[in-house]
């Protein structure tokens, strides 16, 4: 997939094929070409321009967490002791699949990272047994997610 980092223009039509598709990938793309009054073929010849263009990255299946016993959301403020820690931290928590996103930020944390766990006290033990041992934090805070009220793709 070749990116660029102009802006994509996106007409009408665009638009409701990525309406479509955001609602539920599975959706054949003839049902689309029917609702829009377009023919399949040039729906997948947009989707192709579309994925070119970088704008598109991809579909996957949403797997429910919750099915699986994972209760516990939290998001963790983690404190570096140099700027320098952050490639070798971030190689470490890479290794901790309940670390789910990982983002380098301003303000007063090097890196913000969310976390899927099955309850408070798995939540516990990776904090104690795994993140907190990477060599470069000095300290973390935590904030449990309570309920997520809104999730959402940006607006097209």
């Amino acid at each position: 997939m070749k990116q660029t980092d102009e802006n994509v223009t996106l007409d009408g039509i665009d638009k409701q094929i990525l309406r479509f598709l955001m609602a539920d990938a599975r959706k054949p793309v003839l049902e689309i070409a029917r609702s829009i009054g377009i023919s399949g073929a040039a729906v997948h010849q947009r989707l192709r321009k579309l994925e070119a263009s970088g704008l598109l990255s991809g579909s996957k299946f949403v797997i429910n967490p919750k099915i699986l016993g994972y209760t516990t959301m939290a998001y963790i403020g983690i404190y570096l002791d140099k700027a320098m820690s952050n490639p070798f931290a971030v190689k470490q928590l890479v290794k901790i699949p309940e670390v789910l996103e990982c983002h380098y930020t301003t303000g007063n944390w090097s890196i913000l990272i969310k976390i899927l766990c099955k309850d408070n006290e798995h939540l516990m033990q990776l904090l104690n047994k795994e993140i907190q041992t990477i060599e470069g934090v000095s300290r973390t805070e935590t904030f449990i997610s309570l309920a997520q009220q809104i999730d959402r793709q940006i607006s097209i």
